[in-house]
């Protein structure tokens, strides 16, 4: 053990061996070295900063010769005296580490007061812990992504229609943003979606759905007056006479416009097409046919729900490719249907559904009034017939007789 060595008074008479009850009874005894326990002293916590204070300043007691031989000679008063200088050095280092930590701690706490107070955030706590009432949850996934959808199909489809003053704001589908092409736009509040049935403007939209496989709408709106120039103004009869090799020339309008292949369609589409004419008599007799002339209503609401392509642009497309027709497959033929009315896959909420609800209802109508004056002539013939066949029975029986 480390220390210094007890120094024995010189008045302490020797102390005498006194027996010690053991397991056996007192009929042993043992020497004052056995039956001394070492003494445990409490052990103080010391910070490290206040070891190496001691160990920078050790303090020596007695002599310090280098001779090892050489015993400590001290009388006990004087011992007495260093002990009790040893602990009241402890004990003032003690309190100034006591008082070195309260004063960092208040320091800490009076910096982070400062700071709030610098960042407007400073709040009294109440002693008793309040509760984090956290927000409910929404639902799944997918109720999300809808809603997010919702929102960005209203803020989005709204536009403005017109200028200055009279300006309405209107609701347009998903797709058509106020960024969006002015002359797209127009198409969309105009001509998309609304029934077709002249033979005329359904070749033109079906050519320009075939070239929808290697341009955009908004980029074949804005050719749209060099594709009538180079097509003749779409009409069929006379697409169908076109010079192939002279419009697939290197250098020529329509080169610039699409590729060989699918120019050479077109013209191809126009011979089929003038086929069917004159098998059914009008082009829109034939395509009409496939939905029962009656469009067909998507009663979508969200841009998602659109299809590219039904099951029946796919007999729409298998049907004309069996005819002869090219580049019209069955995500094609579905734009076609889109363009020209035979689906209606405006938005609920765009106003132009509506719209284009109500101009295949004044067509029904037209035709079921058509339809009705028609079997009322019918009938007025039949009714005229009968009685000239009863006039000329009466005039055989009067000459008879």
């Amino acid at each position: 053990m480390s220390g210094y060595p007890r120094v024995k008074p010189a008045n302490q008479a020797e102390s005498e061996v006194r027996p010690v009850l053991g397991p056996a009874g007192n009929n042993k005894e043992r020497s004052v070295m056995e039956l001394r326990k070492p003494v445990v002293k409490p052990k103080i916590v010391v910070n490290k900063a206040q070891e190496i204070d001691e160990k920078k300043a050790p303090v020596v007691v007695g002599d310090l010769s280098p001779s090892p031989k050489k015993k400590f000679a001290c009388s006990a008063p004087a011992l007495m005296r260093h002990q009790s200088q040893q602990q009241e050095h402890k004990s003032f280092l003690l309190r100034s580490n006591l008082s070195m930590n309260a004063s960092c701690s208040s320091d800490a706490s009076t910096d982070s007061s400062h700071s709030r107070a610098s960042t407007g955030r400073i709040s009294r706590r109440s002693l008793t812990p309040t509760r984090i009432r956290r927000k409910p949850q929404c639902g799944t996934k997918t109720e999300k992504v809808e809603k997010l959808e919702k929102i960005s199909g209203e803020v989005e489809s709204v536009a403005m229609l017109g200028a200055g003053d009279d300006s309405v704001a209107k609701k347009r589908c998903a797709w058509v943003t106020p960024n969006t092409d002015p002359i797209y736009a127009a198409f969309h509040d105009e001509e998309w979606g609304v029934p077709v049935h002249e033979d005329k403007k359904l070749f033109e939209f079906l050519s320009l759905s075939t070239a929808l496989a290697e341009l955009t709408w908004p980029t074949i709106l804005n050719k749209r007056h060099l594709f009538r120039e180079v097509f003749l103004d779409f009409e069929p009869v006379a697409v169908s006479k076109l010079n192939e090799k002279k419009i697939t020339t290197p250098g020529s309008p329509a080169s610039s416009l699409l590729s060989e292949l699918k120019l050479r369609a077109i013209i191809e589409n126009a011979r089929e097409t003038c086929k069917i004419i004159e098998e059914f008599g009008s082009f829109h007799k034939y395509i009409w046919g496939f939905v029962s002339n009656k469009p067909i209503i998507g009663h979508f609401r969200y841009p998602r729900q659109v299809p590219i392509k039904t099951s029946k642009a796919d007999a729409i497309s298998k049907d004309m490719v069996r005819r002869g027709f090219r580049g019209v497959g069955p995500t094609v033929v579905y734009s076609f249907m889109q363009v020209a009315g035979i689906t209606n896959d405006h938005l609920i909420t765009c106003f132009r559904f509506n719209d284009c609800v109500a101009v295949a209802d004044a067509r029904d109508r037209d035709n079921g009034g058509l339809i009705a004056k028609i079997e009322e002539k019918e009938q007025q013939l039949l009714d005229s017939s009968q009685v000239g066949c009863l006039e000329r029975t009466l005039n055989v029986l009067s000459l008879s007789t």
